[in-house]
């Protein structure tokens, strides 16, 4: 099985957000371990908190994660506004229609941005939504073998 994201970018900070604005997406729905914090750390950085700001005027967000850890989940939640689907079983796709409906979407007016293939992208295409992959957010941090099963999930992109 082959997939394609819309986009395969390095970080969420290189997000061309006036090109999507363009085309007249509406919200993007984020992962929230290694896409927007480095994983189980339940903290954003104070970069990615005015980042989320920043696109909180321009964008409905949401914030999709397979964690199902509820301590952790309220951690997360004390820090910020945008709503939270936790235990989402992505790549299933109830919790992205579900955040959809929550929020008053299509899903074609939705990107789902994440850092894996085979949950997040799958995900947000089953959905019928664009996507974005991205490289963890801690990508410098992580160990040997997270970084080979990270590169063995990426042969699963097609190139073009």
């Amino acid at each position: 099985m082959f997939l394609k994201p819309n986009y395969n970018i390095e970080s969420i900070y290189d997000i061309d957000i006036a090109q999507l604005k363009s085309i007249g997406i509406k919200a993007l729905f984020f992962d929230l371990d290694s896409t927007l914090m480095k994983s189980k750390s339940g903290k954003f950085s104070f970069r990615t908190i005015q980042y989320l700001q920043d696109l909180s005027r321009n964008f409905k967000l949401a914030i999709i994660t397979n964690n199902s850890n509820i301590d952790y989940i309220d951690k997360v939640k004390s820090q910020t506004d945008i709503p939270i689907y936790h235990c989402a079983k992505k790549p299933h796709i109830q919790m992205l229609m579900k955040a959809c409906r929550d929020l008053n979407l299509c899903s074609q007016d939705v990107v789902m941005v994440g850092d894996r293939p085979l949950s997040d992208i799958l995900g947000g295409i089953n959905a019928g939504m664009m996507t974005i992959l991205v490289d963890s957010i801690a990508k410098d941090e992580e160990g040997p073998i997270v970084r080979f099963v990270r590169y063995l999930e990426r042969l699963t992109i097609k190139k073009d």
